[in-house]
């Protein structure tokens, strides 16, 4: 049990001003079809603070067909310039709204203010109006010249083309971020979108239909939002042959789940997955420094992001030096309220993911671990766990292997460079990392050793809306953002004509 001064002071708070959570299916703002709910909880106090309809069956179905009939029936598909405006629309209405967005956020997610200047909210908005910009400039169609191929003069053109019906299933930790590296490129590129949203955080998805529906001249069936809460009624969605591509942010047990699902009508599969990401200290490198900047990392938003680097890895000569400040720092941040100003630290998600955390504590005193800070629960209402440090343990612990999604760092001990890339890459994921050196020469050699799909050197920050994020192994397959994560929704047509 947490000490009575390590319990987040709880803040007072406006009431949400925000309309209550409705899907959006074929244009219109409804409810389940039949009428059933489930309650929204408050990660911080565990009150319950709206309902959310439980789409049915019928309510998947609909949706799907809805994004059907739009795709196949109408000029979305082709008509840039609506596109463009539409999205555009979006945009504005997010930003005209974004104090009660925030709230909302903060309200449903557990998430400090402090990330919503990054990815809780400013990033992905502006990364929505950067995908607007590319596709109003993007190179659909494309001249590969004149040649003879077998003899024959013809001129050739490669088309890109949207690939249809995107089925977007999306996690609960910074869903406003993934909903939009989703929908965004997806009805920029022309298709047409089923978003399902986690059950942990259905209102921000259903925020983003309202805004949608209200404010945009997107056309009925473009843009649909369902929230039920069976994984059984959603699973259609990996299954049904009028549903082109499943884009999928979320655990790898479920992301192979839905490439299975999915492979009876061959459709295509974005995956981002998992991470155990690894920050890695050189023996010339500011120890602490790396140390410090590590710490905080895991606190963000209680640990819940899939690229935080959760490993951090040091020379053995500095270990100890690593984990006291690792745990000095962890300690200064403490847990606290998300709507206290200096929070950075908050509650995770909800008693289902406290309880996933809390054995993995338990565990990492079985695999002969020790808590240099943290290791327990905050016992009180709403879902919390103490930032924690853990020492004494190699990679080959459950704890350095395995996702835990709370904030837990790991410190390992290196012997030299080799062993440094050795540590980092024997993982199941290859998503992100670091690397730090005093040499940014010798940084950058071992980055390019390690097979994670970001990596930031000395520093450096690869987040943004224009970078291509995604993992290596078992992280995922394909890129969100970027050039690359619109490109994820176009197929390629090659045409040939008489020269």
């Amino acid at each position: 049990m947490a000490a009575e001064h390590d319990r987040p002071e709880r803040r007072r708070t406006s009431p949400l001003s925000t309309p209550a959570p409705r899907q959006l299916i074929d244009g219109t703002l409804v409810g389940a079809a039949d009428g059933a709910t489930y309650p929204i909880l408050d990660p911080a106090s565990g009150a319950e603070i709206g309902q959310a309809p439980d789409g049915t069956a019928a309510d998947v179905d609909a949706a799907i067909g809805a994004a059907r009939r739009a795709f196949d029936e109408t000029n979305w598909s082709t008509d840039v310039e609506l596109r463009v405006r539409c999205l555009r629309q979006l945009h504005q209405a997010l930003l005209d709204h974004a104090d009660d967005f925030r709230a909302l956020t903060r309200a449903e997610v557990g998430m400090p203010d402090f990330m919503m200047g990054a990815a809780g909210f400013d990033v992905p908005v502006d990364g929505l109006k950067w995908v607007t910009d590319l596709a109003e400039h993007y190179a659909f169609e494309t001249d590969l010249g004149v040649a003879s191929p077998m003899g024959i003069a013809s001129r050739r053109t490669v088309r890109r083309e949207p690939v249809g019906v995107v089925a977007a299933i999306t996690p609960w930790n910074v869903p406003t971020q993934i909903n939009l590296a989703k929908i965004g490129p997806a009805l920029a590129a022309g298709c047409t979108v089923v978003l399902k949203p986690a059950p942990d955080t259905p209102w921000v998805a259903c925020e983003l239909a309202r805004l949608a529906a209200e404010h945009t001249d997107l056309p009925p069936g473009v843009f649909n939002v369902v929230t039920p809460r069976s994984n059984e009624v959603a699973s259609v969605l990996s299954t049904d042959d009028r549903v082109d591509m499943v884009s999928f942010t979320g655990s790898t047990s479920v992301g192979k789940a839905i490439m299975a699902a999915a492979a009876p009508t061959l459709k295509r599969v974005f995956l981002e997955l998992g991470g155990k990401s690894a920050a890695i200290a050189l023996d010339d490198a500011d120890v602490g420094a790396v140390a410090g900047a590590t710490a905080f990392a895991a606190c963000i938003h209680a640990g819940q992001g899939c690229a935080i680097t959760t490993r951090l890895v040091v020379p053995r000569a500095r270990y100890d030096e690593a984990v006291q400040v690792a745990a000095l720092t962890m300690e200064s941040i403490g847990a606290k309220d998300p709507s206290d100003p200096g929070a950075i630290c908050g509650p995770v998600i909800s008693q289902v993911q406290r309880d996933r955390v809390e054995a993995y504590l338990a565990l990492a005193l079985e695999e002969g671990g020790t808590f240099a800070t943290g290791g327990s629960v905050i016992e009180q209402d709403g879902y919390w766990i103490q930032p924690t440090v853990i020492a004494g343990l190699d990679n080959t612990s459950r704890l350095a292997q395995e996702e835990i999604f709370g904030p837990v760092l790991v410190v390992i001990a290196h012997d030299g460079d080799d062993d440094a890339v050795r540590i980092a890459n024997d993982s199941p994921y290859g998503l992100s990392g670091s690397v730090d050196s005093a040499s940014l020469e010798r940084a950058t050699a071992v980055a390019a050793r390690i097979r994670t799909g970001t990596l930031a050197v000395n520093g450096g920050v690869w987040f943004s809306p224009d970078a291509p994020f995604g993992g290596y192994k078992q992280s995922g397959l394909g890129r969100e953002m970027g050039v690359a994560g619109f490109e994820e929704y176009l197929e390629t047509k090659t045409l040939a004509f008489p020269a």
